[in-house]
């Protein structure tokens, strides 16, 4: 199913081709990513696991996992990688891919061989500040990236950034700022740009494998190497957690915001970190109702504006509760919920059980930094940068990027200074929320347009204090940096532009009405509506409690910054009080009558590609000693087709639960290619070039 109509976006283009899935004719845009077609299509399923008979769903839609491989024209391929054309054969993988016949002989030809004084593998935030560092300094800089675009994981992000704009375009949608990067990327002389190019290998004697489209296989010859990778989704151990239907926010973004496919209709988000309480406002402005965020911690771990925003919109946050388990017949269908006790064990009593179709797990992100290993091994210099170095904001990585490209220039021998100013802004950006402040508001006096602003926690954050024509807000100046407060004192014309540029939607404007009694207030809304002059709706203050009714006055749109601004008018007493119109009815959140209790979390899979439980692990580790992730592959965990990028993670957790002293546990072999690269393009049998 696709999205229609979105309050930001706009829907993709692309000729329409048919292809076939299990031998159903069906219809997908030429060049999206296969998975992205079959989700289009309402296909979940993409292989059956030899054990048990599992279906398999996508988990990362990113390449990074192997749970979306499906069957195209005779071969086991990655669907969330593979660009869909015309006429294509896809069929659902069962058990194990069957090699095919051809025993044909074939010449093999040496790889096209490209040099530069830097490599940068990652074209992301931090890969294209890196980049545009090293080339304005006269360094030869080749850019490296996976996808058909630059820009990372900003290509998937709808919202207003966060940080300061004079240094990472605060007050600006992801979407945005990729395109102007890439641009300034694609515009400099000194950046060779290579997109839909993933580096497969990186070798002791300065070169990388990259495998470009697909198709040809070829080496880059570099005096070093920049690691700006980003990160992997972490994954997390529950009954369930293996069916169609529980995948990580990030292919959840991808598939609504990258394709504006509806991947889901019902929704429950694990994990109130940023990237969570994001995904849930991705979800709303795409139709998809959100049943609710939960979280093991105790408060929010994401920005409190993120979190007001989201529970004004009709979202509930479950602070100190855990997911038990996720049932279904072949696919998502429920998923249940408990709070837990000081020392994180399930309160039975509580539990309560949702009917979903997606469990979205927004746990945290682990470093993909093997490439910086790999070259620390040998010998060369390399350095790494964003995600890959430390997990951040997007605001944060893009002058981590700027700090890292003039480092590495350093390092070749490059005269030039790291600005002092430039440490400390990357410190401040990736500074974790601060102190919470109570304020108060009052009506203002007279007839005039006053800012009413619900922000209440220390973040990294400016746009509000840079755009009012008379610059009458201003930070309270307590840390003397952008983690202050704003605060309103001066003149207000009611231009809106504060309002219109607030990352966190946290800005209201109020007068006294015409009316007496009452008052107006401007509001933020960033999704579709069909409010009309004298319609009534449902407000909310900025905790998410209900407030009141009010009635709509007028509405605007701002082409530029794609919001609009509802004018209601509300009782003078709860007008400073008002933050936001509900969006999803409350209705949708209530549980089911009766909670699902029969969870087993030893049967929770562990290793998905191999599906190796929780349990068995676990008498693993205890019957035979194991100290060695190594040693785990006896069993075959780790061993499947992602190369252990989902499990690895999770395993030293599980033999600390098994009683292993975590100092003493030594570290698995890192697989020595990154992806799946046919032998046919590493000898060069075929593409366009030879």
């Amino acid at each position: 199913m696709r999205i229609q109509s979105h309050p930001i976006l706009e829907a993709p283009t692309g000729r329409e081709v048919t292809f076939t899935f299990d031998g159903q004719t069906l219809t997908g845009r030429k060049g999206e990513m296969v998975s992205s077609a079959l989700f289009a299509n309402g296909i979940r399923t993409f292989s059956i696991h030899k054990a048990e008979d599992a279906p398999q769903g996508i988990f990362c839609a990113d390449g990074q996992c192997a749970q979306c491989t499906v069957v195209i024209d005779g071969v086991p391929v990655k669907s969330c990688v593979t660009p869909l054309r015309e006429g294509m054969e896809i069929q659902t993988l069962v058990h194990d891919p069957e090699l095919p016949a051809d025993d044909e002989w074939r010449p093999s030809y040496r790889p096209e061989e490209l040099s530069c004084q830097v490599l940068i593998v990652g074209g992301g935030p931090s890969g294209i500040t890196a980049a545009l560092e090293l080339a304005g300094l006269g360094v030869s800089v080749i850019l490296v990236d996976d996808k058909d675009r630059l820009g990372g994981k900003l290509v998937l992000q709808t919202h207003k950034f966060f940080g300061s704009m004079a240094d990472c375009y605060a007050g600006t949608r992801g979407t945005d700022i990729a395109r102007i990067l890439e641009e300034e990327a694609r515009s400099h002389e000194n950046i060779t740009t290579l997109t839909n190019a993933t580096a497969a290998a990186i070798f002791s004697d300065k070169k990388a494998g990259v495998y470009i489209n697909q198709e040809k296989y070829i080496h880059i010859a570099f005096e070093a190497l920049m690691v700006s990778t980003g990160a992997r989704e972490r994954s997390l151990v529950f009954p369930g957690n293996d069916l169609p239907g529980v995948f990580g926010a990030g292919a959840f973004q991808t598939l609504v915001n990258r394709d504006l496919v509806k991947s889901s209709n019902r929704v429950l988000i694990v994990g109130c970190g940023n990237v969570g309480l994001i995904a849930a406002y991705h979800a709303l402005q795409a139709g998809i109702s959100v049943v609710g965020i939960i979280d093991i911690a105790s408060e929010v771990t994401g920005y409190k504006v993120h979190a007001d925003k989201i529970k004004r919109m009709g979202v509930p946050i479950y602070l100190n509760h855990t997911i038990l388990g996720v049932t279904g017949d072949g696919k998502v269908e429920k998923a249940t919920i408990a709070q837990v006790d000081e020392d994180w064990n399930p309160i039975a009593e509580t539990a309560k059980t949702f009917a979903v179709d997606t469990v979205l797990i927004a746990v945290g992100l682990s470093s993909a930094d093997e490439f910086f290993k790999l070259g620390e091994q040998g010998g060369f210099p390399v350095m790494k940068a964003g995600d890959a170095e430390e997990i951040a904001e997007a605001s944060s990585a893009m002058i981590g990027g700027r700090v890292a490209g003039r480092k590495m220039a350093q390092t070749l021998g490059v005269e030039t200074t790291i600005p002092a100013e430039w440490l400390e802004k990357a410190e401040i950006l990736k500074s974790p929320p601060g102190q919470t402040f109570a304020r108060s508001h009052s009506l203002p006096e007279g007839d005039g347009w006053e800012p009413i602003i619900h922000c209440y926690q220390e973040i990294p954050c400016n746009p509000c204090t840079t755009v009012c024509p008379y610059d009458s807000i201003q930070l309270r100046g307590e840390t003397g940096t952008i983690m202050d407060l704003p605060y309103f004192s001066g003149k207000c014309i009611g231009c809106g532009q504060c309002l219109l540029i607030c990352p966190g939607l946290a800005i209201t404007l109020v007068r006294r009405s015409k009316n007496e009694g009452y008052a107006e207030v401007m509001l933020p809304h960033e999704y579709n509506h069909r409010f009309e002059a004298g319609e009534e709706v449902p407000l909310r203050d900025q905790d998410g409690s209900s407030l009141t009714v009010g009635k709509v006055l007028r509405t605007r749109f701002s082409k530029k910054h794609r919001t609009h601004v509802i004018t209601v008018e509300v009782p003078e007493e709860l007008a400073v009080n008002v933050a936001g119109i509900l969006v999803q009815a409350e209705g949708v959140t209530e549980p089911l009558p009766e909670a699902n209790l029969t969870f087993l979390p030893d049967n929770a899979i562990v290793c998905r590609c191999e599906r190796i439980s929780l349990g068995e692990i676990k008498e693993f580790i205890k019957e035979n000693r194991v100290n060695d992730l190594n040693q785990l592959k006896i069993p075959r965990v780790a061993m499947g087709a992602c190369g252990g990028k989902t499990c690895l993670d999770l395993l030293p957790r599980v033999l600390v639960e098994a009683g292993v002293d975590r100092d003493k546990i030594r570290p698995a072999v890192i697989r020595p290619l990154a992806v799946e690269v046919p032998m046919k393009a590493i000898a060069n049998q075929g593409g366009e070039d030879r």
